[in-house]
């Protein structure tokens, strides 16, 4: 058996805790998932969760920051490798329709930035990690309206940050009704792009 370097082992050691925490907080809620319920899951002692992260808050970026890796990757390959820009505005609508509102991930995200309100130091993490998304997000659009040949209807930051909160808008509203259509975050980047006429059913 080829033995693992302290450095291999720690990170397989993160690697584990955060594949557990994600579990834990995604099934159960963050407030109701310990520190102690991560370890003793992972089959670690709580010190190793410490000697890996500062903090239950800390390990709960660490989750956040892989789940919405996942997701604007699914975003980015369902808008780039399709041919026609009517074939990744289906892309796209595909994507928020299975992925817009999904109960356990939404909620952990408003529980968590609920829990963080009253640390300033959290809050500046969380929105750097934001900016991050909505950069990511203003590429996107600004390449994709540069294979179109337009101008967006709104500098791309702008355009980003629009679609960011109205996807997170109808995140919550469709915890509540999960019926609820994401057709107006479709109709919003055609708009944006100056992509034609507008989607059918975003009423």
């Amino acid at each position: 058996m080829v033995r693992l370097s302290r450095v291999e082992s720690q990170e397989r050691t993160r690697e584990r805790l955060v594949a557990t925490a994600r579990e834990l907080f995604l099934r159960d809620g963050y407030d109701a998932t310990s520190l102690s319920d991560v370890a003793e899951t992972a089959g670690y002692s709580k010190g190793a969760v410490y000697s890996n992260f500062r903090s239950k808050d800390h390990l709960c970026l660490a989750v956040l920051d892989e789940v919405r890796a996942e997701q604007l990757a699914l975003l980015t390959d369902s808008v780039l490798w399709d041919a026609t820009i009517d074939d990744r505005l289906a892309s796209f609508a595909a994507w928020a329709e299975a992925h817009i509102g999904d109960e356990a991930w939404t909620t952990l995200e408003v529980e968590f930035l609920t829990s963080a309100r009253n640390d300033d130091e959290l809050r500046r993490e969380i929105a750097a990690r934001v900016a991050a998304i909505r950069e990511a997000l203003a590429q996107l659009i600004g390449g994709l309206a540069e294979e179109l040949g337009t101008s967006p209807a709104m500098p791309a930051g702008q355009a980003a940050m629009t679609l960011l909160s109205l996807g997170i808008g109808l995140g919550v509203q469709r915890i509540a009704d999960p019926a609820m259509p994401t057709t107006a975050l479709t109709d919003t980047l055609r708009l944006i792009l100056r992509a034609g006429n507008q989607t059918s059913g975003s009423g």
